[in-house]
């Protein structure tokens, strides 16, 4: 029986049945009409595509099967992918949410971009909401339509996802973090935070992590792991990763006596001699040098984002800045305002924080209520990932979906707001709500803006899945316009226009 907190209740739930782990990879040479472009480029013809998910879909007649919309760049047309599609596997069921979270890399080495689709509430067998995962594969004629899609689930495959069960409310998929190394070897991570643990830990949480012939599970009974695994950490909720580091949230750590209180794990790509990603410690409210203290509800880890960072006056682009959302975080203006820290985590796994983001700082705008949740929600850009890191290529966006506005009447319409990463927060920060910065509409009444974030180099992607149907969508706002006043056109893909089907549940909650 699935079991659905609110939508700002964290929805802390579990996944962990890794199946089919991925072959060995050997580089290889870009394939025929791939052009090793861009992370979203899935036909390969040099222009950047979008993949904007609806995980509460109706898929011939199954209420949430869920379903993904790949619009391919250039005008090359729309798809609809879901589980009742040829090529993909499995069958559209109801309360599947297909597309729950999405990632992109190009797990092939062939020069389109490939896109992994989870499915934390798919059932295996006899197990509800276990939870999937996909790899759609690219190719010149689209997604799916080249090699075949590997299919992961726990008990299939090998490594580690062989080697685990698939078991009732896993949710397996929940979260994924996918990219490239250093060295430029694709990984994958897929969360699992409702797997159970040696003892009787339940919801304790693991993750997967596969890259050429590593596929090893990581949860914090390993070594090195910060902390003990307790019931209800939910390891692996959220995951966010650079080419250097990977963090983990666990944001049901029990800090003391205070749950919910949260946590965040440190890793490096880099493999120890008992086979995982290398622990470099952990942080949470307690952690000397971490500004705050831990509380119950705090949710430290329950949205994380990670990107490549330069110090001025460094030749090497080897840290990385972590950005940890703390949700929950009580302010002295609201409960569950809601706050966001930055840490900077050297290439050996130094952490040290940088910044403390929330709308009581000195130039911040606004003003924490209660239940705004600032931080849910978050994603960060570098849009210079060689040069050195400045407050104008390194840039943060975090969304307050429960912001009450009162041009809206007041509840919970939600908004974002834009920091620069490197500087005072307060030196630079910008406000986004319907009706500024090139975002039409109106602020209504619970439309949670700020629910749904990606970005690129270029652009940050806006999803407005929730409120009255003539605003849902998913805007694409040139950075330019929120930092430095620019004019550009905002992009704009919605139900029922320019070949996406009419319709849908929640378009635009996951895009990338």
């Amino acid at each position: 029986m699935r079991t659905r907190t609110g939508m700002f209740g964290l929805a802390l739930v579990a996944a962990l049945t890794l199946s089919g782990g991925a072959p060995p990879l050997v580089s290889r040479a870009v394939a025929a009409g791939c052009t090793a472009g861009t992370a979203s480029d899935f036909n390969g013809d040099g222009v950047r595509d979008i993949a904007i998910a609806d995980p509460e879909a109706t898929v011939s007649g199954h209420s949430e099967a869920g379903a993904v919309h790949i619009v391919y760049g250039g005008g090359q047309g729309v798809e609809e992918i879901s589980q009742d599609t040829e090529g993909i596997p499995g069958v559209a069921e109801p309360g599947d949410r297909y597309g729950h979270a999405l990632a992109t890399f190009d797990h092939n080495d062939d020069g389109c971009a490939d896109l992994v689709v989870g499915s934390p509430y798919e059932d295996i067998e006899d197990q509800p909401d276990a939870g999937s995962a996909q790899i759609l594969y690219g190719s010149p004629a689209g997604l799916g339509k080249g090699p075949a899609t590997l299919d992961l689930h726990q008990g299939k495959g090998s490594g580690s996802i062989a080697a685990a069960a698939a078991e009732a409310e896993d949710w397996f998929g929940y979260s994924l973090a996918a990219g490239h190394t250093g060295p430029g070897r694709p990984y994958l991570i897929i969360g699992v935070p409702g797997e159970d643990l040696s003892g009787g830990l339940r919801d304790a949480g693991s993750v997967h992590y596969l890259r050429d012939s590593v596929n090893v599970a990581f949860n914090q009974n390993d070594n090195g792991a910060s902390g003990l695994p307790e019931n209800d950490d939910r390891f692996g909720y959220s995951i966010a990763a650079s080419p250097y580091h990977i963090a983990v949230g666990i944001p049901g750590e029990a800090i003391g006596d205070r749950t919910f209180s949260g946590g965040v794990q440190m890793l490096r790509h880099a493999i120890n001699s008992d086979g995982n990603p290398t622990p470099v410690g952990g942080t949470h409210q307690d952690t000397p040098g971490i500004n705050g203290v831990a509380e119950t509800g705090d949710q430290y880890g329950a949205a994380l984002a990670a990107v490549q960072y330069r110090p001025s006056g460094s030749s090497s682009t080897t840290d990385t800045l972590v950005v940890v959302g703390i949700p929950g975080e009580d302010t002295s203006t609201g409960e569950d305002a809601g706050r966001v820290i930055t840490l900077k985590v050297g290439l050996s796994g130094d952490t040290t924080q940088v910044a403390d983001i929330h709308q009581g700082i000195t130039g911040v705008s606004g003003s924490g209520e209660d239940g705004d949740y600032f931080g849910q929600h978050l994603t960060a850009v570098n849009t210079a990932p060689g040069s050195t890191s400045t407050a104008q290529n390194l840039l943060l966006a975090v969304g307050i979906p429960g912001e009450d506005l009162e041009t809206a009447g007041g509840k919970d319409s939600g908004s974002v707001q834009i920091f620069p990463l490197v500087g005072p927060p307060g030196d630079g920060d910008v406000w986004l709500e319907q009706g500024l910065h090139g975002l039409p509409g109106q602020p209504g009444v619970r439309e949670y803006l700020g629910t749904s974030l990606s970005a690129t180099p270029e652009t940050l992607h806006v999803g407005m899945p929730y409120g009255p149907e003539a605003d849902r969508g998913v805007h694409g706002i040139p950075w330019a316009n929120l930092v430095s006043g620019g004019t550009g056109a905002v992009s704009a893909w919605r139900p029922g226009e320019n070949g996406i089907p009419a319709g849908g549940r929640a378009f635009g909650s996951v895009v990338r």
